[in-house]
């Protein structure tokens, strides 16, 4: 057991060490969600005038919501292309040598991810409450809307390390972006589902992710949510991409690392 939190630590201690002192690493991940929560809660501000738009904390922490799962997704993502980049590099390859039990590295990207978004995640609240974001929920309302975001991350991350276990190349990156970008741009971003219309709300309806957005929404706002299903929909998701990540490392364990 020791061994496993060596080998898990060793992992996180040098993603997470990469992360902060490499601008080109660091910087993105921040700029880019503060990008979106501009553009979206600022520049589509008047969206909250629409008949029919009727959400207790206002606009900008209607859009809040969604860029906070959104950038928690997308550090999954990144993390993910890590994993690809430690392969070319041959340190993921050095460190399955090393480790008894492989699944210690696994562990290991998905503490970075979690670290990840906890950063991203505390410096856009910190904006948002600055350009004077409402939340009308109470804490454990956020703490819910908190655990969504984690599960998001964890999910796009397993995703990811799935592919990059199976490629082991950085070329792999759009097959580990691209779905995480549609499926999330597929939901209800600017307004609630209810006023969508046309095949965006037929998608939206049946995407998996839009109970999960929902479901934040509502929290933020302090308004009853049906958490069996964004939470039970979360869990799926895990299981699902968790058998997903696990089968990638045994073919990557199988290919010689």
């Amino acid at each position: 057991m020791r061994r496993f939190a060596d080998v898990t630590g060793a992992v996180w201690w040098r993603s997470i060490h990469n992360f902060l002192t490499n601008p080109a690493f660091f910087l993105p991940s921040i700029i880019f969600p503060l990008f979106f929560f501009t553009a979206f809660a600022g520049g589509l501000s008047s969206v909250g005038d629409v008949p029919g738009f009727d959400f207790p904390a206002g606009y900008t922490a209607f859009q809040f919501c969604f860029v906070l799962l959104q950038a928690s997704a997308f550090g999954g993502v990144f993390t993910g292309f890590g994993i690809a980049s430690d392969f070319e590099s041959g340190f993921a390859r050095r460190m399955m040598l090393a480790a008894p039990n492989r699944l210690a590295i696994l562990a290991g990207y998905l503490l970075v991810a979690l670290t990840r978004a906890a950063i991203v995640i505390t410096v856009l609240t910190v904006v948002a409450l600055i350009a004077g974001m409402e939340v009308t929920g109470g804490p454990l309302d956020l703490f819910g809307m908190l655990l969504l975001a984690a599960i998001l991350s964890l999910t796009a991350t397993l995703f990811a390390a799935g592919v990059a276990f199976r490629t082991r190349t950085i070329q792999a990156g759009p097959a580990m972006q691209m779905p995480v970008f549609l499926v999330l741009f597929l939901a209800p971003v600017y307004v609630p589902v209810e006023l969508l219309s046309g095949w965006v709300e037929a998608v939206a309806q049946v995407n998996p992710v839009t109970p999960l957005i929902e479901a934040a929404r509502g929290l933020i706002s302090g308004d009853a949510i049906d958490g069996l299903l964004a939470y039970g929909i979360g869990a799926g998701l895990l299981v699902v991409f968790a058998a997903w990540a696990v089968s990638g490392l045994r073919r990557a364990e199988a290919a010689g690392g």
